[in-house]
C-alpha cells in the first residue's frame, strides 16, 4: 500500500500553495492516473513524492514505513521517478544506462542477476534491437522508452511516471502503457502517471486523481471520470461514449 497523506508544498513562506493538503491511497497492482490542467501541480505532486522538492507538510508512506525518513539507498528500492525530460548521458550504450537502474542493489559490481534483469527489461521494451548503440544515436522517442526501462530495472514498488508517453506515437504509446500496466500487475507495483490523454488514462489507469485550485477535485474509479469532471477540472465539454466495450472520451467546445 502507497499512501501520500496530506501532503502539501509551496515554493517560499509567502507564496501560494502549489499542494494543498493533497491525500490519497494506491494498492498493489494499481495504475493511477494524475490528470488536471498545466499548473495543477501535477509534475511538483511526484517531485515531491520523490523527495526533489521537500514538502512543507504531509507524509508518503510504503507499506506504513515513512518514506521520508528512509536512507536514500533504501528508498531508491522502493521508489523510482522517471522525469519528462530525464539526463542521460550520450557516451553510454542502452545497456549500460538500463544498467543503472540496478545501481540501488549494487555493492561492488554488477552480479548476472543485475544484467540478466536489465537485458530482460530491455528485450521487454522492444529495444534488442540497439541494446548496444550508445544513447545519443536514439530518437527522442526511444530514449524516453531507455528512461522508462532503466527505472523498470530498479524494481520498485512505486513507479513515478510524468508523461511517458510525451514522444512516443501512438503505436508506442499504447505498447508502453500496455507493458507498464502487465509489469504493474505482474510485480505488486503501484504506478502513478501524468498523463493528458484521458482515453489513454481511461484505458489503462484503475484510478484517477483529479487535481485543481492545488487540491483534489476527485479521486476514485472509473466513475470519477465523468463529464462534469473534466468540464469543471479542464474548463471543456465532453461525452463519455462505449465503443466496442471501452469507455471513450469525446471533447468538444460547447
Amino acid at each position: 500500500m502507497f499512501e501520500v497523506d496530506a501532503l502539501s508544498f509551496s515554493y517560499g513562506r509567502e507564496s501560494q500553495r502549489i499542494l494543498d493538503e493533497i491525500s490519497f491511497s494506491v494498492r498493489k497492482n494499481e495504475c493511477v492516473a494524475v490528470l488536471g490542467n498545466n499548473g495543477a501541480g501535477k509534475s511538483t505532486l511526484l517531485k515531491c513524492i520523490d523527495r526533489i522538492y521537500p514538502a512543507d507538510e504531509g507524509m508518503v508512506r510504503v507499506d506504513g514505513q515513512n518514506l521520508y525518513d528512509m536512507s536514500k539507498r533504501a528508498m531508491a528500492q522502493h521508489i523510482a521517478y522517471v522525469p519528462q525530460t530525464a539526463a542521460t548521458s550520450g557516451s553510454m550504450t542502452v545497456f549500460d544506462t538500463v544498467l543503472l537502474g540496478r545501481r540501488p542493489y549494487i555493492t561492488w559490481d554488477a552480479t548476472t542477476q543485475d544484467k540478466e534483469i536489465a537485458i530482460d527489461v530491455i528485450e521487454k521494451m522492444g529495444m534488442s534491437s540497439f541494446l548496444l548503440r550508445n544513447v545519443s544515436e536514439l530518437s527522442g522517442g526511444e530514449t524516453q522508452k531507455v528512461m522508462l526501462a532503466r527505472a523498470l530495472a530498479q524494481e520498485p514498488k512505486i513507479l513515478l511516471l510524468d508523461e511517458p508517453t510525451s514522444n512516443l506515437d501512438p503505436c508506442n504509446q499504447h505498447e508502453v502503457l500496455h507493458l507498464v500496466r502487465r509489469i504493474a500487475k505482474e510485480h505488486d507495483t503501484c504506478v502513478i502517471i501524468i498523463i493528458h490523454d484521458l482515453n489513454l488514462a481511461i484505458r489503462y489507469c484503475d484510478k484517477f486523481l483529479f487535481l485543481k485550485d492545488s487540491g483534489v477535485y476527485a479521486f476514485g474509479g472509473v466513475e470519477t471520470m465523468t463529464p462534469e469532471a473534466i468540464e469543471q477540472v479542464y474548463g471543456i465539454c465532453a461525452d463519455i461514449i462505449e465503443h466496442k466495450g471501452m469507455p471513450v472520451v469525446v471533447p468538444y467546445i460547447g
